[in-house]
């Protein structure tokens, strides 16, 4: 088996491919990349491995990046000190979410879950996403909810819960009325589509509750801007255009 481990901390990638020859002596590290950049740049010249390792705060980036930019089709462990990013690690070809600090153990098990879902789906994600996809439109059907991938569980939130949905570094994010926030696989144009007249894309980044809007005031340019009912610290701009019916909306009408 070969591997390619994405990691910007040297010492870090160094000891996580010496977890992996611990555990898996017969596999190859035939690279490690340390940016989006120098991931780019090897996937174009070189044949793709059977796994990768991946951390996802690169220097430069975020590793989602890379395939964004670069078509690959290989499995991806990530090894991250975040948890935020889970659901959309396991849309980019994700098959296992590892928090550093790791340990052997961890390692092993990540590597079994490969060797398992090779056996069952021929190196492939797809009937995951399906599963997955599935459930996620029932859930929405039976209980106008929405699911988030938090660590190693899958959640249905309830829209009646959600105070906003907003885009940040391409990557979809809820925040609940408790303040909890999650990662989820929808684009906002999905979203708006499937979330009803109970929210409003107030712009291209923010789609908001009806219920978190605490005022509107005015803004430079005839503008609006928002003030919600929870801790929020950007501002929330409606533009001078979408202002008529954003009042309509707000109002009820």
């Amino acid at each position: 088996m070969k591997i390619v481990i994405i990691e910007d901390e040297q010492l870090t990638a160094d000891d996580l491919a010496e977890t992996i020859l611990k555990v898996s002596p017969g596999v190859q590290i035939i690279a490690k990349l340390s940016s989006v950049k120098d991931a780019v740049a090897w996937f174009r010249k070189n044949e793709q491995p059977n796994l990768i390792f991946s951390d996802i705060q690169l220097g430069d980036g975020l590793c989602f990046e890379i395939f964004r930019k670069q078509s690959v089709s290989t499995p991806v462990i990530f090894c991250t000190a975040f948890d935020e990013y889970a659901l959309a690690a396991f849309k980019a070809n994700g098959i296992d979410y590892i928090l550093k600090p790791f340990d052997e153990q961890t390692i092993a098990n990540a590597l079994t879950r490969y060797k398992e879902l090779e056996r069952k789906f021929l190196g492939s994600n797809q009937q995951i996403e399906k599963i997955l996809q599935l459930f996620e439109n029932r859930t929405n059907q039976k209980q106008g909810s929405v699911l988030v991938y938090h660590k190693d569980k899958i959640l249905p939130v309830k829209l009646d819960d959600i105070a906003l949905f907003y885009i940040e570094l391409e990557i979809t994010y809820l925040i609940t009325f408790g303040q909890k926030t999650f990662t989820i696989s929808k684009s906002l144009e999905e979203l708006e589509e499937t979330t009803g007249n109970s929210f409003y894309r107030a712009n291209r980044q923010y789609l908001v509750n009806r219920k978190a809007i605490k005022e509107a005031s005015q803004y430079f340019a005839r503008k609006l801007s928002l003030s919600l009912s929870i801790p929020f610290s950007e501002t929330i701009i409606v533009s001078k255009v979408k202002v008529p019916d954003f009042l309509n909306w707000l109002s009820g009408d």
